[in-house]
């Protein structure tokens, strides 16, 4: 059921007797200029100014400010037409535009309008307010919200629906004044919130309100229990729904919740909310409001000042509730419209699992799982410890060793093969600056490798010493051929794509050969990145496929474009598409590395996987100033039609870290 708001706007008629005059040229302008003038005022709700015939334009203000103080900051656009003159009347048409919850009432009304001591004027009247209004009507506003559409996953399963709810609280009006404090800080230790705080709320509001401690999801074995909630006197549960994901983690980041307008939302959705209404807060349900949202239904009303309508012009005095009398007469009627539902690519199954496998973790982390053949965004979940940032597709962290496979591809470009032999010593110096390996890089792989081996082991200093065969703008190039730092057009949500600057000193230039420097990703674009080398192919991430139903600017003023999906760090702007596509040609070595990895590197853990055979890389990439510096832990993956990067901050090494997460994931998403 959609909440039902009511404005009412009193109508008393000033009613005026003056002589009526033909209007010849000079007076038709006369009067449409009085007429103009009085048009204005009504457009801006300030008449105090305007030429009122019989009427002190003070007095009309007044008036006019009672009859709008129901609409806030709503304001009519009203504007005068040409002046014509039938036997001896002259008048005027006056056409009204309301937005009344994001729905347009329009209809013209006739003024007369004559001359007053000299000077033309209007008639101020009823009639000239809205359609037939008579005197002591009043202009009654009743709206309601329409079924808000669901969030689909693929094949339309519903992730976003109204599921039942029951709201707990205390009312007040069934409890007496002395319990009411023992009572409130009774329910709220029992449903897990700040006992004196809603002790407060409780205290603060009206002797007959219901003060709402929580909503809980009403669903088998849940606690508290309906017995132990009406257990504290002046306790209730109030039954209802809300549209709700299967479970509060539920790509929480992604999809974002529903709840009461803002004061802030109401302001910027100029008439479209107002106080109470549902709205989205955050993630899809923030950016594709107005989609999914719908469109309010609209009456106007006019029903007399009492309580009753006019008939034939006359009030009832005394209306009897039984008489006709008393039914109001609707003035403008514009049905709901409900909302349309977002359908996304998100598979319930693998997004549930990439949630459930964060569960335990504590830093901010995050799962991007994709479909290689079609770019589908089937999991994008961001852990407990990113507290509902959406770190799986806006987190900007260094990548550390993963980036070795932008390297690789900007190699195999310059003539290189995964045979080619390569130098990984313990350190390398670079213009006084000292890299090394990770802490246990095995001491058999180092002195002269294939860059196969280096990539398997992932050996910082023999990748950069290869920073003399392919320059910064390389590194650039075959970044974008994999899907970073370029606009991702099909995606419909935001996101950052990646950061790979251009150019670089020699000292940043080597750091980017191991993903550091300035050299930034998110978990989505490593998804992206290790989604074309499975491909054979550039990957361009989806996940809204209707963006392009309903509106999509949003009351909260959120970015709402669904082709604009690269939100980028100051340091770089993207690029719209991809100079050069990765081809099947290229993406082979890459492929046979990233199996080499399991087979012969340091992942060898993903052998267990059933399936298809899992090709991997992991990184680690060093941050801030501690000593031992803190550290990004990554791993991506890619087993059968399937892509996904684990990522956690603050996570020691992406192998030990990372790598048991992809496991899981991989693992029970085979089965």
């Amino acid at each position: 059921m959609g909440n039902m708001r009511t404005a009412s706007f009193v109508l008393s008629a000033v009613l005026l007797g003056a002589v009526l005059t033909s209007c010849d040229d000079g007076s038709k302008a006369a009067a449409e200029a009085a007429a103009k003038d009085l048009s204005s005022g009504l457009s801006s709700l300030d008449v105090s100014h305007a030429a009122l015939a019989g009427t002190e334009a003070s007095a009309a203000q007044s008036q006019l400010k009672g009859i709008v103080a129901g609409l806030g900051d709503v304001k009519p656009t009203v504007t005068s037409g040409q002046a014509t003159t039938s036997n001896g009347t002259t008048t005027v048409p006056f056409d009204f535009s309301w937005e009344l919850s994001g729905r347009e009432w329009k209809y013209t009304t006739t003024a007369e309008v004559d001359q007053s001591g000299g000077h033309w004027a209007v008639k101020w009247s009823p009639g000239l307010l809205a359609p037939g209004l008579q005197a002591g009507e009043v202009l009654e506003l009743k709206t309601t919200a329409p079924p808000r559409g669901d969030i689909l996953g693929a094949n339309d399963a519903q992730l976003v629906t109204e599921r039942p709810v029951k709201r707990v609280g205390i009312d007040k009006a069934k409890t007496p004044a002395s319990q009411l404090d023992s009572s409130a800080r009774a329910l709220a230790s029992l449903v897990g919130i700040d006992p004196a705080e809603y002790a407060k709320q409780v205290a603060a509001s009206g002797p007959q309100a219901f003060v709402q401690a929580i909503v809980l999801r009403d669903v088998p074995g849940r606690t508290p229990t309906d017995e132990q909630i009406a257990a504290v006197p002046g306790a209730f549960a109030l039954g209802g729904t809300l549209p709700l994901a299967p479970t509060r983690e539920f790509a929480r980041a992604v999809l974002g919740t529903v709840g009461d307008a803002t004061a802030e939302q109401i302001q910027k959705s100029k008439g479209e909310l107002n106080a109470g209404d549902q709205t989205g807060q955050g993630g899809l349900e923030a950016q594709y409001d107005d989609q999914l949202r719908g469109k309010d239904g609209v009456t106007v009303l006019a029903v007399n000042q009492n309580g009753a309508s006019s008939q034939g012009g006359q009030a009832s005095a005394s209306p009897s509730p039984s008489s006709s009398a008393v039914q109001p007469r609707a003035l403008f009627t514009a049905p709901a419209q409900a909302g349309t539902p977002l359908r996304t690519t998100l598979d319930p199954k693998l997004q549930q699992l990439a949630d459930d496998t964060l569960a335990s973790v504590g830093p901010a982390s995050a799962i991007v799982a994709i479909r290689p053949s079609d770019g589908s965004v089937l999991a994008a979940a961001s852990g407990p410890g990113s507290n509902g940032y959406n770190t799986a597709m806006l987190g900007q962290y260094a990548p550390g060793s993963i980036f070795k496979t932008v390297d690789s591809l900007a190699l195999f470009r310059q003539g290189a093969t995964p045979d080619l032999k390569v130098q990984c010593t313990p350190t390398l110096t670079v213009d006084g600056k000292n890299f090394q390996n990770a802490t246990g890089y095995p001491e058999d792989h180092l002195g002269t490798i294939t860059l196969e081996d280096a990539y398997a082991h992932s050996c910082n200093t023999a990748f950069i010493s290869q920073r003399d065969k392919v320059s910064q703008a390389q590194l650039e190039s075959a970044a974008t051929s994999l899907g970073l730092a370029i606009d991702a057009p099909q995606l419909g949500a935001d996101a950052f794509m990646g950061s790979v600057p251009a150019t670089a000193g020699t000292t940043e230039h080597a750091a980017s050969m191991i993903g550091q420097g300035q050299i930034l990703m998110s978990p989505l674009s490593a998804a992206v990145m290790a989604a074309s080398v499975q491909k054979g192919g550039l990957v361009s991430p989806r996940l809204v496929l209707n963006a392009g139903e309903g509106e999509q600017a949003t009351s909260a003023g959120a970015p709402a474009s669904a082709t604009t999906s690269a939100i980028q760090s100051a340091s770089a702007s993207p690029a719209q598409a991809a100079a050069k596509p990765i081809t099947p040609a290229e993406a082979a070595p890459l492929q046979q590395m990233m199996r080499a990895v399991v087979t012969s590197g340091h992942a060898g853990f993903l052998l267990s996987v059933p399936g298809a055979p899992v090709g991997a890389k992991t990184g680690t990439a060093e941050f801030g100033s501690d000593n031992p510096p803190k550290t990004h832990a990554w791993i991506i993956g890619i087993h059968g039609d399937l892509a996904v990067a684990v990522f956690v901050d603050e996570g020691g090494l992406g192998a030990t870290i990372s790598g048991p997460l992809l496991t899981n994931f991989l693992t029970k998403a085979s089965q």
